[in-house]
């Protein structure tokens, strides 16, 4: 992850049913993978979406584990095609040297995030359905050990399409400033999703970023979703970096909309 906060959503596979008009329809999720997806979710309508996550990287001996014991992104429709999101992550760091672990333990909550999507324009044949999201980045509300000195924000657009009955792609472009730097990090994410049943759905994603005074980080990541109910979705995924960074990312989660 770089060090960044990347609240552990995104398009999970995108169901057909994208646009829901009731409590019973099925759900539509921004986790697992980093592809936010395009819809919002309905006026009234609190969603909540968490999980776990693992990842490490080994470099001249020297492995850097980071355990995310809570991803929570908190969804509620305030208007059609408005939402407000919160995300909060608590995150703990190991450091080994030579496999021995330091006792020095980066542990706490990341900034929280704040924002809202707003959706731009539905799916229209070749043209794809769009939606804005932007962010601020709250240094105050960070544990010691994950408190930048400045306040980030960034935006994104999230379009996706239909590319059959069981298949669809969804992809974000966008840019971020945080992590104490002025420099603007661009970002990119593309996401193939296919559902394999009803309730069973497959992805396969590319995503990355790019600094404006660093070199560019890519990554991929794969994964399942389930759909217990029409209002609940477990998931799950694996990943790894392209580039210099990641040796493995494993991830799993729930997401439920709340009954009105």
């Amino acid at each position: 992850m770089n060090g960044r906060l990347l609240v552990f959503s995104c398009i999970t596979f995108v169901q057909m049913n994208a646009q829901e008009t009731d409590e019973f329809d099925t759900i539509v999720t921004d986790r697992p993978d980093m592809t936010e997806s395009s819809s919002t979710v309905n006026p009234g309508s609190l969603q909540i979406e968490s999980g776990t996550y693992y990842s490490s990287f080994e470099k001249d001996n020297i492995k850097e584990e980071v355990l995310g014991f809570n991803t929570t992104l908190v969804r509620y429709g305030l208007l059609e095609h408005l939402e407000l999101r919160l995300g909060w992550n608590f995150e703990e760091g190991h450091s080994s040297i030579n496999g021995m672990r330091l006792k020095d333990v980066s542990s706490g909550f990341s900034p929280l995030l704040a924002g809202a999507k707003i959706s731009v324009a539905e799916e229209n044949g070749f043209l794809p359905e769009i939606a804005l999201i932007g962010h601020v980045i709250l240094p105050f509300s960070a544990s010691t050990d994950y408190r930048p000195e400045t306040t980030g924000v960034d935006f994104r657009f999230s379009l996706s399409h239909t590319l059959s009955e069981r298949s669809s792609l969804g992809y974000n472009i966008g840019a971020e400033w945080g992590s104490d730097s002025p420099e603007a990090a661009y970002i990119y994410t593309l996401a193939y999703g296919y559902s394999i049943t009803e309730n069973i759905g497959f992805y396969a994603e590319l995503y990355g970023d790019m600094p404006e005074d660093n070199s560019a980080n890519h990554y991929w990541d794969a994964g399942f979703t389930y759909l217990l109910l029409k209002n609940l979705q477990l998931d799950a995924t694996v990943g790894s970096s392209i580039t210099e960074g990641q040796d493995i990312l494993l991830s799993a989660g729930v997401s439920y909309r709340i009954p009105k």
